[in-house]
């Protein structure tokens, strides 16, 4: 309770830095990085936020190219790369390309330790084209192996065999990971499906072990227990689908589900690689100052936050880089050799997401309990989930970077 307290306190409206600032096009010395978030700061599902292209503008010179180097992190999983970059630039009218995207996946192409092992994919979407996209050569989507074994998914009568029927096809076994894009479209069949391959260690037909030695990994991306799209109160996401993942394998374990990479924000690896795009767009020049815009105080803010806390203490060599990963998501992140990391991570809240002033925190409870999906290594501090910045809309956030970075 504490904890929303002062998270209220610091984010009260009259604390708004709504300024008016013309674009430039130059900055100062200073090397400056842009990460924004997607669904509540630029668009509200398929509608675009009236902020946004103005913003937008704003960022960009007579040839349309951004002032400086721009990377849109985004939660979602349920596309590719490139169709994500195509739909923000109609519907932002600015040109981005696929390098300028990081959705919840995308570090997945970077573990390539999983690519030549078969992996079952849970998720919506164009799953399989995804995971090949990363990287990944044998792929078994959830359709395949509810077909394949078609007693295993029960709880629809009308889908229930009337026959035991026969598959040509024989899928192999899951030999390494379970990988978790996103919330699927129905959520019972997948968590049965999933609970099947962790409890006969890939080999779903089997009856189950609940003594196995050592569990399946699981990479999941997207840890949102919330989002916002067009509806007045923000929907359920990937987040909640984990919990209920998490809640029925200690039932019927008594363990506690394992993960071997959890990623999107606030995931450091994300973070991590969202840089590394930016510092390409930078002829790889060291950035000074990173702004991370966002409507989400457990992914956005608490992501950008801790990432500055990395950044810090990268600087002053007070822990390895890979302890400093491990304390904020248990993420193990591969070391970057010779990458010169940004001075700071500056995180600007908006107004027009899940993030409302105006409505109480749900339940008024611990907000670690409420809003941050219950990873172990994931700690609420206030401090984490309290933003450099409160602005109105992107537009705001846009105005205030620009009078931060430009020319006195």
């Amino acid at each position: 309770a504490s904890t929303v307290r002062q998270v209220r306190g610091t984010l009260s409206l009259s604390n708004w830095s709504v300024l008016q600032t013309s674009p430039v096009s130059h900055l100062s010395g200073r090397q400056v990085g842009v990460l924004f978030d997607v669904d509540g700061v630029l668009l509200r599902g398929g509608s675009v936020i009236p902020a946004a292209r103005r913003a937008l503008r704003k960022l960009v010179d007579q040839n349309q190219s951004f002032l400086f180097p721009v990377v849109f992190v985004t939660n979602a999983g349920s596309c590719l790369r490139h169709h994500k970059a195509q739909q923000l630039s109609h519907l932002l009218d600015v040109q981005i390309a696929p390098e300028q995207v990081v959705l919840s996946h995308s570090p997945l192409h970077m573990m390539e330790t999983f690519h030549n092992k078969c992996v079952l994919v849970s998720g919506q979407g164009p799953v399989t084209q995804i995971a090949h996209t990363l990287g990944f050569q044998k792929v078994v989507t959830m359709e395949e192996l509810s077909e394949q074994h078609p007693l295993l998914d029960m709880v629809d009568h009308s889908r229930r065999p009337t026959s035991t029927p026969s598959s040509s096809r024989i899928l192999p076994q899951i030999q390494v990971a379970i990988i978790l894009f996103g919330e699927p479209i129905r959520w019972e069949t997948n968590l049965q499906l999933i609970v099947d391959v962790l409890l006969t260690n890939g080999r779903p037909g089997c009856v189950y072990d609940t003594r196995l030695s050592a569990q399946m990994p699981v990479l999941a991306c997207n840890m949102d227990l919330l989002w916002m799209a067009e509806a007045p109160s923000p929907r359920l996401g990937h987040g909640m689908f984990l919990l209920c993942l998490e809640s029925i394998y200690r039932k019927l374990t008594g363990r506690r589900l394992e993960y071997e990479a959890v990623l999107g924000k606030p995931s450091l690896f994300t973070y991590q690689y969202a840089e590394q795009l930016l510092r390409q767009q930078n002829q790889n020049h060291k950035l000074s100052t990173i702004y991370a815009v966002g409507d989400n105080l457990m992914t956005d803010i608490y992501g950008a936050n801790l990432y500055n806390r990395y950044l810090a203490k990268h600087h002053t060599d007070t822990m390895s880089d890979t302890k400093l990963v491990a304390q904020g998501t248990g993420t193990p992140v591969p070391v970057v050799e010779e990458f010169a990391f940004a001075a700071q991570c500056r995180s600007i809240l908006v107004c027009t997401g899940v993030y409302n002033p105006q409505s109480p925190l749900p339940g008024d409870q611990n907000v670690s309990e409420t809003m941050l999906h219950g990873q172990n290594d994931l700690k609420v501090e206030p401090d984490l989930v309290e933003p450099s910045h409160m602005v109105e809309d992107v537009e705001a956030a846009v105005d205030l970077m620009l009078q931060q970075e430009s020319p006195n």
